[in-house]
């Protein structure tokens, strides 16, 4: 990337190639489509077919043969390290989007260990997996974006979250560790952290009405966040915009956590 380019030059994402897991979802379907749109190549993990059917049918004709879609289960590392070593053979990742999450509620001691570990394994694990596939293409091609989705919850707003808590924790440590490792290859990383979206996350509450309120008694900005939000974040990290920008995370939840 050369410094003096245009700004609006350094926002693209033309010809660039993204693995994004969850790609499908509430925060997802929508960041996809604007990548597609803005000329990049996604590669979109998610484990919902119904969830994918709806992203494939939301893509214009014109952007469709720059989507591909596939359906892994990110808790058996095998096969998606299998998968991957099997993209990266034809041209490396450029961006490595780490979204994908379960999200199991209930008090903490009624966790066995072995759901404890399913939650690693599938937002922590996942991203080590995928984030290996990706490495040695960006180390050798000197450029590269890595993008973790942590969470709001992690300032300590919610109960019987604990292992979904842990994992996003782990997520910001790894950002840190990989962002110092990795930016002598010119690769950066960061992490988002979104507030309390309305996505399919918010049927664990049992009084939606009250959970909103909720919401925006605690925002700054009274009015819920959509996933274009997300998708803002996402694309300025992903691009050339934020090339001096490593190691952060981003919180994008309407100014309810402030550092």
């Amino acid at each position: 990337m050369t410094p003096s380019l245009p700004l609006i030059e350094r926002f693209s994402l033309a010809g660039k190639r993204i693995l994004y897991t969850g790609a499908a979802g509430g925060l997802g379907h929508e960041t996809t489509l604007e990548m597609l749109a803005m000329g990049a190549e996604v590669i979109a993990i998610d484990n919902a077919p119904d969830k994918a059917a709806k992203l494939h049918a939301a893509v214009p004709d014109a952007h469709r043969k720059r989507l591909k879609l596939l359906e892994i289960d990110l808790a058996d590392h095998a096969n998606l390290s299998r998968r991957l070593q099997e993209l990266v053979q034809d041209r490396a990742l450029d961006i490595v989007i780490n979204n994908a999450a379960i999200y199991p509620s209930k008090p903490f001691e009624d966790y066995s260990l072995e759901e404890m570990r399913t939650v690693h394994a599938v937002n922590v694990e996942s991203a080590l997996v995928c984030t290996q596939a990706a490495l040695p293409g960006m180390r050798t091609q000197g450029w590269g974006r890595i993008i973790n989705v942590s969470s709001i919850t992690l300032s300590g707003g919610w109960e019987h979250l604990s292992p979904y808590v842990q994992s996003k924790g782990a997520l910001v440590g790894l950002t840190r560790a990989w962002a110092r490792e990795f930016g002598k290859w010119g690769i950066t990383c960061n992490a988002i952290s979104p507030g309390a979206f309305p996505t399919d996350a918010e049927k664990i509450h049992p009084d939606p009405e009250q959970y909103n309120r909720f919401v925006l008694d605690h925002q700054a900005i009274k009015r819920r966040g959509n996933a274009t939000d997300i998708a803002a974040a996402i694309v300025f990290l992903a691009s050339d915009a934020s090339a001096f920008v490593t190691g952060q995370t981003l919180p994008v939840d309407g100014g309810w956590v402030m550092n």
